[in-house]
């Protein structure tokens, strides 16, 4: 009885101790394990054991996987009730390859809480147990993708000292060497670009020499984009994008093209293309691409009715027939008997100069368009495609270019437009471009009558080279100028222009403007008078008479002016007129330069100076336009004492039409004048010159030698005359005195000339007098007296003294 009691006891503990521990032994389980590879792969198959028939439920299958020993993967393989009993399959890839290392594969089973040992074990063995007696790198000449990982192996023989493990081509910082056992190293490396026309070398180095293994490093297939449209209507030609794919022999892709239960081969795949024929009645198909080699595998699709995606070949022999001035008939033929039926829409290129144009005109088989509106005597090129016009798909390909040469014709009618300056009237056009011209021109013709009288018409004949012509017109009088070209084949149709009245177009003050970029830009207000648009012209303010012009739309009051022949630094004059049916109205005038310039050095020369007590007034001539190469603002003055030029001082005005300017205030010495313009880009036009200013004190000093010297001079003068003449004014002053002579009528007055003669002597006596007092008093008298008209009188009085007292003498 204590027997079974005991018994009892050691069957409940047991109970207990299998309880506690969670698990308990599984009679099901795994059976008939094999154990297989390929290349990296490792492929595993059993059994279940038919004791696993009793179980119910799910089934668990784990799996454990070492290599050279060490655990490496873990995984878990479920089975449902209703698949125990068949044979089971699994695989794994390893990142190393089988022959670097032992892998070895554990097996066992667990259901619910139950869980069997490891029941069965199979192990690949590494190549580094066969006792091999040369350096081995692995794997051998394998297939890689750019972007993977990939571990290679070298295994170094029994004594040999392992050096260094690497890829060529590779930068090392890529590389991390690892020691897998004494005879086994292994290099992992990030591919992140193929290989260059071959493979790259894996190389592996002892002390007893070296070996290594091929690495091709590759994309797998990238195409994408797949699209098929027919040509002929009778093969269909599919294309796509190819891929950044793969360029070596060993991975090169392989091309299927599926469609219309009919399949071929790409042989121009990697170009992104392929043909195959259409099968018959058959309208919408599905096109399918497969693109694959060793590293993957691409399939593309696509869908598409034949008859809605016609992309049509050239046409073919393109032709010119029925050339005329100003238009031609181009033919063409088509080598598809199909295109003869087919809604077709064509394009036109024809191209002249540079400049190219496009027409479109459709048809059932359109083979042939007119082309018009062409320029005379111009040489063309002209191109065909064509569409189908229904279900357009895309234009087809450009025929080749035939050339022609358009007939001859008159000139197209010119650009005329006046210049009225300097009271003179230039008449000036535009020169005919070539593709105006219509020929070679021959010369121009220029008419004009005044609009009241417009039956008498003069006319002149200016030769094909030149541009405008003066006409001596009435500025009083308002006329009409027609202008025509001829060529060869004619005259143009005349283009007129109504000279206003000077007194009609007043003399207005120009406004400034300020060019930019070469160009200039001008807006004005509009105006009613200008019913046919704008005239803005311009010529160089002092430049002759050379006028450009550009016309403006009705609707437009603005515009950019470009011209190749703008200078900088040269002022121009632009005005504003309004076209009307009649003469030009001037609205507004505009003085500007493109781009100003700075003035040159010595803008003012000759400066000139004069002071005035303690001021110099600094003064230059008018600066002419021809000097200005910017507008000038005003002026400024700058002067330093030569033996302080620390000290500068400036005196300046911001009238442009000064001409002289004050430098007040200065102290006896030797200064530097200074003057400059004042201009938009600063100061310019420096011009310079020395002054010494002298004292007051000496100014009266050089008043009184002046006054001396005059002096002197006209006793100098007054001495000569005296003693030229000094027989007659001795005897006219001192005559000598007659007899007495007796007569009846003694006491009569005298008269006549001897009354005149008497007269003359009082007068005489008086100036001789008068002089001889102030050759006594001496200067400060002299001074007093206007030396000049005193002179003059006593050269009078003694000269016509003599002459009359000569006269006497004579009749006497």
């Amino acid at each position: 009885m204590m027997m079974i009691m005991w018994l009892l006891l050691v069957a409940l503990f047991c109970k207990s101790t299998q309880d506690g521990n969670g698990h308990a032994a599984l009679p099901c389980g795994p059976r008939n394990l094999t154990l297989s590879s390929s290349d990296q792969m490792i492929l595993l198959t059993w059994e279940d054991d038919p004791s696993c028939f009793t179980v119910h439920d799910t089934l668990v299958y784990e799996l454990l996987v070492l290599i050279a020993d060490n655990q490496e993967h873990y995984e878990e393989v479920t089975v449902a009730p209703d698949q125990i009993g068949s044979t089971h399959l699994w695989n794994w890839t390893s990142h190393l390859a089988l022959e670097c290392a032992s892998h070895t594969v554990r097996l066992s089973s667990r259901y619910k809480n139950q869980t069997s040992p490891w029941k069965l074990e199979q192990t690949l063995p590494a190549v580094a147990g066969q006792n091999n007696l040369e350096v081995a790198v692995y794997p051998q000449d394998r297939v890689f993708q750019v972007g993977s990982t990939v571990t290679f192996c070298c295994i170094v023989p029994t004594g040999a000292t392992f050096s260094r493990l690497y890829l060529g081509r590779y930068n090392n910082a890529n590389m991390n060497t690892t020691k897998i056992s004494n005879q086994t190293y292994a290099l992992t490396v990030y591919l992140d670009q193929p290989s260059k026309n071959s493979c790259n070398n894996v190389k592996c180095e002892t002390n007893r020499g070296g070996s290594g293994a091929c690495a091709y490093i590759d994309y797998p297939p990238g195409d994408k984009g797949l699209q098929c449209e027919t040509r002929t209507l009778t093969m269909a030609e599919c294309q796509w994008t190819v891929g950044n794919n793969a360029r070596l022999a060993k991975t090169r892709n392989v091309y299927w093209l599926h469609g219309g239960y009919k399949k071929s081969e790409c042989k121009d795949g990697a170009k992104g293309r392929c043909s195959i024929e259409i099968p018959v009645n058959v309208t919408e198909v599905n096109w399918t691409l497969t693109v694959e080699n060793p590293l993957g595998k691409v399939e593309l699709t696509d869908k598409a009715d034949m008859t809605r995606r016609v992309h049509m070949l050239a046409p073919d022999n393109p032709t010119v027939s029925n050339v005329n001035a100003r238009n031609v008939s181009l033919h063409w033929e088509w080598s598809k008997a199909h295109y003869q039926s087919l809604g077709i829409t064509c394009q036109v290129n024809v191209s002249y100069g540079g400049t190219h144009t496009t027409s479109e005109n459709s048809g059932v088989g359109l083979n042939y368009i007119i082309l018009k509106d062409l320029i005379p005597n111009w040489k063309y090129y002209a191109a065909v495609r064509c569409a189908t016009t229904e279900h357009f798909w895309k234009w087809g390909d450009w025929s080749r270019s035939v050339s022609f040469h358009t007939k001859g014709d008159v000139p197209d009618a010119l650009d005329v437009w006046m210049l009225m300056k300097d009271n003179k009237v230039v008449v000036a056009w535009k020169m005919p471009l070539a593709h105006q011209s219509h020929g070679n021109i021959e010369n121009y013709t220029v008419t004009w009558a005044k609009t009241t009288e417009t039956e008498q018409q003069e006319n002149t004949t200016v030769p094909h080279s030149e541009h405008q012509v003066e006409l001596s017109l009435n500025t009083k009088d308002e006329y009409i100028v027609a202008v025509t070209a001829t060529n060869i084949n004619g005259s143009s149709y005349p283009s007129t222009i109504t000279i206003p009245r000077r007194n009609s177009d007043p003399t207005r003050v120009p406004s400034r403007i300020n060019g930019s970029n070469g160009s200039f830009y001008l807006s004005w207000s509009a105006s009613s008078n200008a019913s046919c648009g704008y005239i803005v012209d311009w010529y160089p303010t002092l430049g002759g008479y050379s006028v450009e012009w550009l016309k403006v739309p009705p609707n437009e009051t603005n515009c950019r002016i470009f011209s190749e022949n703008f200078k900088d630094g040269l002022r121009y004059t632009l005005s504003i007129y309004a076209c009307t049916q009649g003469a030009p109205v001037l609205l507004e005038r505009r003085e500007g330069y493109v781009k100003e310039k700075g003035i040159k050095k010595g803008l003012f020369e000759p400066l000139k100076w004069k002071q005035q007590d303690s001021d110099v007034e600094v003064s230059w001539a008018t600066v002419s336009l021809t000097n200005q190469t910017a507008f000038i603002q005003g002026y400024i003055l700058y002067w330093s004492d030569n033996n302080n030029n620390s000290r500068i001082f400036n005196v300046s005005t911001a009238d442009p039409g000064a001409t002289s300017l004050t430098a007040k205030n200065l102290k006896i010495g030797t200064y530097t004048f200074t003057v400059k313009a004042l201009t938009a880009l600063g100061e310019c036009g420096t011009t310079q010159l020395s002054a010494t200013l002298n004292s007051l004190t000496d100014n009266l000093i050089k008043v009184v030698i002046i006054s001396l010297a005059s002096a002197s001079g006209l006793l100098f003068l007054l001495t000569f005359i005296c003693c030229r003449y000094w027989t007659c004014i001795k005897r006219k002053v001192y005559p000598p005195i007659p007899k007495p002579v007796l007569i009846d009528k003694w006491l009569t007055s005298p008269v006549g000339s001897d009354n005149h003669e008497n007269q003359f002597l009082l007068l005489s006596r008086s100036s001789c007098i008068m002089l001889c007092v102030a050759l006594e008093e001496g200067p400060p008298l002299v001074s007093r007296l206007n030396i000049s008209t005193a002179a003059a009188w006593i050269f009078i009085i003694c000269t016509d003294t003599c002459s009359q007292t000569q006269e006497s003498d004579n009749r006497s």
